[in-house]
């Protein structure tokens, strides 16, 4: 990776504003649009001219809000990503996070290739210890008792779970971890976890305290909800559309938080930093 890049941030949240202050520390010419007032050697663009000159542009994570829009929420005005693709060219290093479908075939039309910074997995790995941190405050404000002493089941353990399970524990929290492949449920044993096989949750989920959901795709209905505790918390850190069924646990009177890209909510500065790591892998690995 060359030393001085000319880079474009367009649109997303803290994470990209303290991202573009990174890079221009590291001495690249770093221009904003849709991040609001700019600082530290960041140039606040009103426009798009220019940015196709860019030798790397990055997008906001998700890319996408409603409508097809980008998701911008410290903009102005509405900026569309269609817009924003058709000024950009072709073999340009453009970065965006959680692409999805629609996003994806609106670039490849026009020729572009958006590389997906969340789908690397040292991005994932990192981001797993600002959520498991985040997941824990959320616990600490919402539940009745103190997690000291208290029975946590925690759902899924791939890189995030790895994460939460221990420092559940380290808190004193009495820890159980869910999940389906057997591999996963000698590991959390293999580090003193109780355990339980997901898919076989019905009738067992009512002495827990908290339980922490990582797993997108639906884990807790209507009738598992129905067997907790009254002052049970749970908290879904799936990406959308997520394991708990909101609507059953409103119904049932659970107390159920969705909790959705806690790395830019609860350490907006830790997640900038990560994200810088993963971009210059990615310009790194194609040879700008």
């Amino acid at each position: 990776m060359r030393h001085e890049l000319d880079i474009w941030i367009i649109g997303g949240d803290q994470r990209q504003v303290r991202l573009a202050g990174l890079l221009a520390e590291d001495g690249h010419t770093v221009h904003t649009l849709g991040l609001g007032e700019a600082g530290g050697g960041v140039r606040a663009e009103q426009t798009l001219a220019g940015a196709a000159l860019a030798d790397c542009v990055v997008l906001p994570l998700p890319v996408t809000a409603a409508d097809g829009l980008l998701n911008a929420p410290l903009a102005e005005e509405a900026l569309s990503l269609e817009k924003v693709l058709a000024v950009l060219r072709p073999g340009q290093v453009i970065c965006a996070g959680r692409v999805d479908a629609a996003a994806a075939a609106l670039a490849r039309d026009r020729g572009l290739a958006l590389h997906d910074y969340f789908a690397r997995e040292e991005l994932a790995v990192a981001n797993a210890v600002p959520t498991a941190e985040g997941a824990i405050q959320i616990a600490l404000e919402e539940m009745p008792v103190t997690l000291h002493g208290s029975r946590a089941l925690v759902i899924g353990y791939g890189r995030l779970g790895r994460a939460l399970a221990p420092r559940l524990a380290g808190l004193g929290a009495k820890v159980s971890v869910a999940a389906r492949k057997y591999a996963d449920l000698a590991w959390a044993e293999g580090f003193g976890f109780a355990t339980e096989h997901t898919g076989e949750l019905r009738g067992w989920l009512c002495g827990y305290d908290l339980i922490v959901n990582t797993v997108p795709v639906p884990v807790l209905g209507a009738e598992e909800l129905g067997e907790l505790k009254p002052e049970c918390v749970v908290i879904d850190l799936a990406s959308l559309p997520g394991g708990v069924d909101l609507k059953a646990a409103q119904t049932l009177g659970v107390r159920a938080v969705q909790a959705l890209s806690l790395p830019g909510r609860v350490a907006p500065a830790t997640a900038a930093a990560y994200l810088r790591s993963t971009i210059c892998h990615i310009l790194n690995e194609l040879g700008v």
